[in-house]
């Protein structure tokens, strides 16, 4: 009875996480009682709970912030955002899914349920506001992006994928929990985020050499989620192994919900290191610029071209985080990943139909594509030179606005390997894009002399979620005066 009144007393703080509770409740109950079920409803569902979920998110967007559950989660602007973000890459991810789970004959409610539950646990580690909340939060999502990766059990390569994925993710969470269990002790036994910064001070040990282990082991810990190098070696395994779908789930949704808890932590707990964490990530922002988009260039496979390039991309969102004026620096960050979120899925949206249609996801394969399927074609150019920078398009503001703040700020070195860095990333976009565009016979590929348009039903899903995404890769460049007011808004 105590719980049930504290939720009611509570309940509005995380009324969009309640409505994604009520739709993993459906979904299981549709499923145990109803033999001959229609897997459209078990989409409509999840879709609906989840743009409810938005709905109800952005009506609360103007509430003042509060501390809830006795100091376990906190809501403000801020953690809003992320927990739209998050949101709004499970929206798109899920018509991506519809067709690929009928071809390869996945069990479509058990796939729908670690997709709505890891957003459940993204979304509750954006307002976590205690260690436990933290850790619990994380692993909920870590544990259904393991299963996630390894859905297609028959495949040798998720198989492979997953193994790697779970022993790696194992260990950064025991080093992550490690890190935790220091600030626990040199705070006094304090849980809460602002009460272990006070409780360091009280104990004079916020310049102790635990600080130092536990700043170290919460940065490991971090950095995995977020593939930083050297802590990367599962990306491209991950990416090339697990469903393709999934992958395009996870390259998103791990990035937004660790960069929001990278933004708290270590701006509050870790306040009077801020020169040493800032010295860390700035090493580990380098060295992805530079490793991600160097090794993107040798891959013979896009989508672990894609993972390379992914991690050229986080290197870029540090540039923000580091930003030593946090309100511009977090406000670029916000921009940027709203942005990177349709222009990375409206990419893999691309590449899962093409791999349906012919079974390959090798980039020499897709030579010619522009002559069989311009649409698709024009779509994955659009979106890979959005990632590249291109100008007009939206991923030239972002990037822009990004750099543009780093600059201010004074962070000379990491822009200017940014800036270089991105300039060579356009080689490689470029090289698939020509490949595209190529009317030789002799390079056209077997695979795109067969290739046959779907007219099924299920394709127009991932045209949907293709064409928001190509959309706002392109146009959301016009309207950067708002989004920057708005990602500002979230930080007063």
């Amino acid at each position: 009875m105590k719980e049930f009144h504290l939720l009611l007393f509570y309940g509005s703080s995380i009324f969009p996480e309640c409505i994604l509770i009520f739709g993993l409740f459906l979904l299981l109950v549709i499923d145990v009682i109803f033999d001959q079920k229609k897997t459209t409803w078990f989409y409509f569902i999840s879709l609906t709970s989840l743009v409810l979920s938005i709905t109800f998110l952005l009506f609360q967007w103007r509430e003042e912030p509060t501390i809830s559950f006795f100091g376990n989660l906190q809501t403000n602007n801020f953690n809003k955002i992320f927990r739209f973000l998050i949101l709004l890459c499970s929206t798109l991810c899920i018509p991506l899914s519809v067709e690929y789970i009928q071809c390869t004959e996945m069990a479509v409610t058990e796939f729908l349920l670690f997709i709505l539950t890891a957003t459940l646990g993204g979304m509750f580690l954006c307002g976590a506001n205690d260690l436990t909340t933290i850790f619990v939060s994380l692993e909920c999502l870590s544990l259904c992006s393991y299963l996630l990766s390894g859905y297609t059990k028959r495949d040798v390569r998720s198989n492979e994928a997953i193994m790697k994925y779970l022993l790696m993710g194992g260990t950064s969470s025991s080093i992550l929990a490690y890190g935790l269990s220091w600030l626990y002790g040199l705070s006094g036994g304090e849980i809460e985020i602002q009460e272990i910064a006070n409780g360091l001070i009280n104990t004079q040990m916020y310049n102790s050499p635990g600080i130092w282990i536990a700043l170290l082991s919460v940065t490991v810990g971090i950095a995995f989620k977020l593939s930083l190098v050297p802590f990367h070696q599962w990306t491209p395994d991950v990416y090339e192994g697990s469903p393709t779908p999934v992958v395009a789930f996870i390259s998103v949704i791990s990035k937004v919900a660790a960069s929001a808890l990278v933004t708290r932590i270590f701006d509050i707990i870790f306040y009077f290191s801020l020169n040493e964490w800032h010295l860390l990530l700035e090493i580990s922002a380098i060295l992805s610029m530079i490793l991600g988009n160097l090794i993107a260039i040798t891959q013979t496979s896009i989508k672990r071209m894609l993972a390379y390039s992914s991690i050229g991309q986080i290197g870029y969102i540090l540039i923000g985080i580091i930003d030593k004026d946090p309100n511009n620096g977090y406000a670029s960050v916000i921009t940027y990943m709203l942005l990177y979120i349709f222009m990375n899925l409206g990419t893999f949206a691309c590449i899962i139909l093409f791999s349906l249609r012919t079974g390959t996801d090798n980039i020499r394969d897709y030579a010619g594509l522009y002559a069989k399927d311009p649409f698709s074609a024009l779509s994955l150019s659009l979106c890979l030179l959005s990632l590249g920078g291109i100008p007009p398009l939206a991923g030239f503001f972002g990037k822009l606005y990004l750099f543009w703040c780093g600059w201010q700020a004074g962070s000379y070195l990491l822009v200017s390997i940014g800036l270089f860095m991105s300039a060579i990333s356009i080689y490689y976009y470029l090289k698939i894009i020509k490949l595209l565009m190529t009317e030789r016979n002799k390079e056209i590929t077997p695979y795109v002399q067969n290739y046959r348009l779907s007219s099924s039903i299920s394709k127009n899903y991932i045209e949907v979620s293709m064409i928001i995404s190509v959309i706002a890769s392109t146009l959301l460049g016009i309207i950067m005066n708002p989004i920057v007011a708005i990602a500002q808004d979230t930080l007063f």
